[in-house]
């Protein structure tokens, strides 16, 4: 049996659970926060006074915060982008002759239609602070999403999962120190909002790290070797092309990653942490019946963390200011 062959076996194995991973680890509609719980009711008598004081509470948060905050929604904005790439991986994939859809697609769809959420309100809550040149956020969203991206996985499903089990631990880091800064400096409902965010954020990353395990004890050679693949070529974030108007694809990324590690919301170290994380949550050092190529890349993964740790202390964030079309500047 060819190696694609073994792939779809497994996650056709896997989709016979689909059901059970939805209901553990999503959510209904009806039962799941939403946006305007966390908006000013525009229904309200209030609202012009609740509006008021997000604007002026928004003040106090400097440029690199709104920054990282203004690049967090987009990358969530683009979600059109992320559903299509899922639904594209063999065993996901709707083979041309079959009219329903499998198990998997249930998956990615209700995954897809909690993660909208996160764009919906931080949009919204951007919209409203006064702090953001909102045109200008829209342009870089409508590029991001046409301008597709290239995560490195094909359509390997064992990529792409340690693919989504990295990211999505990434961006509850990342929403999870926005919320803390924003409590900080007394923001106290985006505080709420980010901390929540993280917290669908870390639900999905536990689905993800899940099939990831189970895929482990099918076909540990594989997945072991489709782990080593993903960190030996870093994983590409979302943010990697973000653009302002008129620029080239991928001309802000730069900046924006030295302006997160320099805010405090996701740095080199972080990535290092998430790594150890991953390979403690899949017990790579127990896993048996390897090959000895998955033996040497079981060695690489434990190795790596250390390694890279060592290379990210010496890295030097700049303290340079960057001007970002996305900022309106305090009135």
């Amino acid at each position: 049996m060819s190696l694609n062959n073994i792939r779809l076996e497994v996650m056709l194995t896997l989709e016979k659970s689909i059901d059970t991973f939805v209901d553990k680890f999503l959510i209904a509609p009806e039962k799941i926060w939403q946006p305007t719980d966390f908006l000013p009711n525009s229904q309200s008598e209030n609202f012009m006074e609740e509006v008021k004081e997000i604007r002026e509470l928004s003040k106090d948060l400097d440029d690199d915060f709104w920054t990282v905050l203004v690049g967090d929604t987009i990358t969530e904005e683009a979600l059109p982008t992320y559903e299509s790439w899922l639904l594209d991986i063999d065993g996901i994939s709707k083979p041309r002759n079959e009219e329903k859809d499998n198990g998997w697609a249930k998956w990615i769809r209700a995954w897809t239609g909690e993660e909208n959420r996160h764009g919906d309100v931080l949009n919204k809550y951007l919209y409203l602070s006064g702090r953001v040149n909102m045109r200008e956020v829209e342009i870089t969203t409508q590029h991001l999403i046409a301008d597709g991206m290239d995560i490195g996985t094909a359509r390997d499903p064992y990529k792409n999962f340690v693919y989504t089990s990295f990211q999505e631990l990434a961006t509850y880091i990342s929403h999870n120190n926005v919320a803390k800064i924003a409590r900080k400096n007394g923001h106290n409902l985006l505080s709420k909002m980010s901390r929540i965010i993280a917290g669908d954020e870390m639900r999905h990353h536990l689905a993800y790290t899940e099939f990831v395990k189970q895929i482990f004890t099918y076909d540990p050679s594989e997945m072991m070797l489709a782990f080593q693949y993903m960190m030996k070529h870093k994983i590409v974030m979302p943010a990697m092309h973000l653009r302002h108007s008129g620029e080239t694809k991928g001309s802000l990324f730069d900046q924006f990653s030295v302006v997160a590690q320099r805010a405090g919301v996701y740095t080199g170290f972080d990535y290092v942490d998430i790594l150890k994380k991953l390979n403690t949550i899949w017990e790579i050092d127990k896993i048996t019946n390897l090959t000895s190529e998955a033996e040497k890349a079981r060695d690489y993964l434990m190795k790596l963390p250390d390694r890279m740790y060592r290379i990210t202390e010496r890295i030097v964030v700049p303290n340079t200011k960057y001007e970002f079309k996305w900022l309106n500047p305090i009135l």
